[in-house]
């Protein structure tokens, strides 16, 4: 395994199905990065920052890379991504939209906040899984400060 693969990855989704959805995917795509997953806007934040209960980062390490849907319980994606923004030790943070289908305004208005890439979450299962895939091979061909 090498370094890339031991980072870890934190998706934030409020709706269990579609993380079930991600889970699977990553398997079936054999990503072998961790994946933390984490509910709501405000729990996000909270674990990002350090804050209690997420203040062991041998228990909850930083992630290298934010999987983050915008309909979220508590701040929504949008209010994340501009508080990881705004945080000098998470600048370099990877943040992936991945959300239900595009809405212009909300692509745009993703990328004027900071998001590194914006995914629609595809209907069939097999698309996913091509697109985690994807979206791996991608960041392990990238020169994030962080990942190298």
């Amino acid at each position: 395994m090498n370094r890339f693969e031991k980072q870890t990855f934190l998706l934030v989704e409020a709706h269990e199905h579609d993380v079930r959805f991600v889970k699977e995917a990553f398997y079936n795509a054999e990503i072998p990065n961790p994946l933390r997953v984490l509910n709501g806007g405000d729990e996000a934040i909270a674990y990002l920052a350090g804050a209690s209960p997420y203040n062991d980062r041998i228990s909850h390490p930083l992630p290298s890379v934010l999987l983050l849907d915008f309909n979220l319980r508590g701040k929504n994606g949008f209010e994340v991504i501009d508080w990881v923004r705004r945080q000098p030790a998470l600048k370099s943070l990877v943040i992936i939209a991945l959300t239900d289908p595009e809405r212009r305004a909300d692509v745009q208005r993703a990328y004027d906040l900071g998001v590194n890439s914006y995914l629609t979450k595809p209907g069939l299962f097999t698309d996913f899984v091509k697109s985690m895939k994807s979206l791996h091979s991608w960041l392990r061909l990238c020169h994030f400060p962080h990942l190298c």
